[in-house]
């Protein structure tokens, strides 16, 4: 009797294969096949496992007829038509509680490196240059930290802001009633008037592609500090820049931007994008926020636990 099958189309931590192993599946790796060998093999998966440089459709899914669940590794899901999976009793399970808190130290140690010029001042001492008043930083204490999004990451930054001495709220259009011990819920009128620092927490969907645009910057009542460890899609990366030259924003922290490639690779030849690099203002990484070495094990840990939990499901 063939045991079922699981894809491996991109590379996770090995705990998860070995973990599917024994719960009696094989598991395959296609983490470097080319996509035609991949789909001459849609017939044979149970499961698959990927992140995000592979497209799920609602095509895929209708040819990989023994399909049972697909697994992301990390957060985001538009990669994967969710709808169309659930339609064919697919299950579809991520594990952002993998990363939130690589994302959560990730992103304030983003904000505190933007408030003491840290990005600046280190490559300034050790060029040779000392210069002190130039570098006078900003303080955290007292400000108030608007979160856009409170889901498992917002709730994890929220956390990591306390003892601070900041005042935390959170503004999410798709939840009512979640204010606890670490942020308060406002409407988005008190979410514009109050927020010194603003951070985005929300998934990619069509619906908010470039929701963060001039028009938005527009709507608050004071510059702001702009953070942004989501979805680079989600920002006009123009409309950023225009803000920051106007004082709207007085400096951002960007994780993520809106030229990445599915792979994660940036397109430099982006005019935008090397502005953005030229600014002081800004602080940038490459999509890393939540990317350690625990956060490697972790999702593939919470991958399987959800797995094993849906089981039965699975094997119906």
């Amino acid at each position: 009797m063939h045991k079922p099958i699981v894809a491996f189309i991109d590379s996770v931590h090995p705990s998860l294969w070995e973990s599917l192993e024994a719960l009696g599946f094989q598991c395959e790796d296609y983490s470097k096949s080319l996509e035609k060998e991949i789909e001459r093999n849609y017939h044979t998966f149970k499961g698959i496992v990927l992140r995000s440089k592979y497209r799920i459709t609602a095509e895929v899914i209708e040819k990989c007829n023994q399909l049972k669940f697909i697994a992301r590794s990390g957060s985001g899901m538009e990669n994967i038509d969710v709808s169309a999976a659930e339609k064919k009793g697919v299950l579809c399970i991520n594990s952002p509680e993998g990363n939130r808190d690589a994302l959560a130290e990730h992103t304030l140690g983003m904000l505190l490196m933007l408030f003491n010029k840290l990005h600046i001042a280190n490559q300034e001492v050790k060029s040779g240059v000392w210069r002190r008043e130039e570098n006078r930083g900003v303080e955290l204490k007292g400000k108030t930290v608007g979160l856009i999004g409170y889901g498992v990451m917002g709730k994890a930054f929220a956390q990591r802001l306390k003892g601070f001495e900041v005042e935390v709220i959170a503004f999410d259009k798709f939840k009512s009633s979640f204010s606890d011990e670490n942020a308060k819920e406002v409407s988005w009128e008190e979410f514009t008037r109050k927020s010194d620092i603003i951070s985005l927490h929300v998934n990619y969907l069509p619906d908010n592609e470039y929701f963060v645009n001039s028009t938005f910057f527009e709507q608050f009542k004071k510059p702001v500090y702009f953070i942004n460890t989501a979805r680079g899609k989600c920002v006009e990366t123009k409309a950023l820049l225009e803000a920051i030259d106007q004082g709207k924003v007085l400096g951002a922290c960007l994780d993520v931007i809106e030229f990445e490639s599915v792979s994660f690779e940036n397109d430099y030849t982006s005019p935008l994008l090397k502005e953005l690099i030229s600014k002081p203002e800004v602080v940038l990484s490459p999509h890393v926020a939540g990317w350690t070495t625990e956060s490697y094990i972790k999702l593939s840990e919470f991958l399987f636990k959800k797995i094993n939990e849906n089981i039965n499901l699975i094997n119906s």
